[in-house]
């Protein structure tokens, strides 16, 4: 990665689910490297997202998935059918999918879909449309452009960052991050020749994503208001999943602390509280800036020195 293009994050959605609570689409993001993007998760509104963002699929480049709860891939299929061959100037070459594989833990495991199965059975449900686009609008087979890979995880475990994906413009790695019941779940760090970005997914507080986000330029890291659910009496396994699965802002403030980095972008934003409760709650663990992000919103990736540009 000797070449020097222009790094950003857009945080195309901000929103948890699979609840709709405000204005904010669910979860997705994109880093943008030189021109070609790189998305990660695709939550409730991201395809018109993407579009308004300038993001066509003639420029994708790879794919991430953090975890397989239907708030992170929701939108999946709609992605792939908006944003496929020339009449929309989508992908007409190959693009690569990464993300979880089968649940070894989960009881039943061996016979749910991991991301290459989800790919495959969209494809089979589409397969209509899909059919007719290739005969009678000379779009290309679909199938034949989709590189999916269900992401390995390392013998030794994934507590440590490993690398999965590289090209001339980014390094990803990721780390196994806690998100009961859910396994696996992953944060994604991408690291540029002008800076870096993690994303931890959904998780609680999570020593592997320290190492993972150590030194990081931009940490977006979700947050939970769990107050909110407690005062409006959600069942007591609704809040106690969570409590042990997901982070209050607090807890975001202390991660980025540990790590030492040098943003704070709260997103996926569980539960309703204002901009400023977000922020002051984790601006309370965390000496650095704290943004509460919003969908559509821009950050230049610069080296220690990274910023809003809109």
């Amino acid at each position: 990665m000797n070449q020097n293009f222009q790094t950003e994050l857009i945080t195309l959605g901000t929103a948890a689910g699979p609840a709709i609570r405000g204005k904010e689409n669910g979860m997705a993001s994109a880093v943008v490297v030189g021109g070609r993007h790189y998305l990660v998760d695709f939550g409730l509104g991201c395809v018109r997202a993407a579009h308004e963002a300038g993001l066509r699929g003639k420029d994708m480049a790879a794919a991430f998935i953090t975890h397989l709860h239907s708030d992170h891939v929701g939108e999946l299929p709609a992605y792939l059918m908006w944003n496929w061959g020339k009449p929309v100037e989508g992908f007409t070459s190959p693009v690569r999918f990464l993300g979880p594989g089968r649940d070894p833990h989960h009881p039943r495991g061996n016979q749910l879909s991991g991301t290459r199965d989800m790919i495959e059975h969209t494809l089979q449900a589409f397969s209509y449309d899909l059919d007719i686009r290739v005969n009678d609008e000379g779009r290309p087979v679909m199938d034949g452009l989709l590189e999916v890979e269900n992401i390995a995880i390392p013998q030794a475990g994934g507590d440590e960052p490993f690398m999965v994906y590289q090209d001339e413009r980014v390094t990803v790695s990721a780390v196994l991050v806690e998100h009961p019941p859910v396994y696996p779940a992953f944060a994604f760090r991408f690291d540029t020749a002008d800076g870096s970005v993690t994303f931890s997914g959904d998780t609680a507080e999570c020593e592997a994503l320290v190492r993972l986000a150590r030194g990081t330029d931009i940490l977006v890291h979700e947050a939970v208001n769990l107050e909110f659910f407690a005062s409006r009496g959600f069942d007591e396994s609704f809040l106690n999943h969570q409590a042990k699965s997901h982070s209050s802002p607090e807890g975001a403030g202390r991660v980025a602390q540990a790590c030492g980095a040098k943003q704070l972008v709260l997103s996926h934003l569980a539960g309703v509280a204002t901009a400023d409760e977000w922020r002051t709650r984790a601006e309370s663990t965390f000496d650095g800036p704290v943004q509460v992000a919003t969908s559509g919103q821009r950050f230049v990736v610069e080296r220690a020195a990274s910023q809003i540009v809109a």
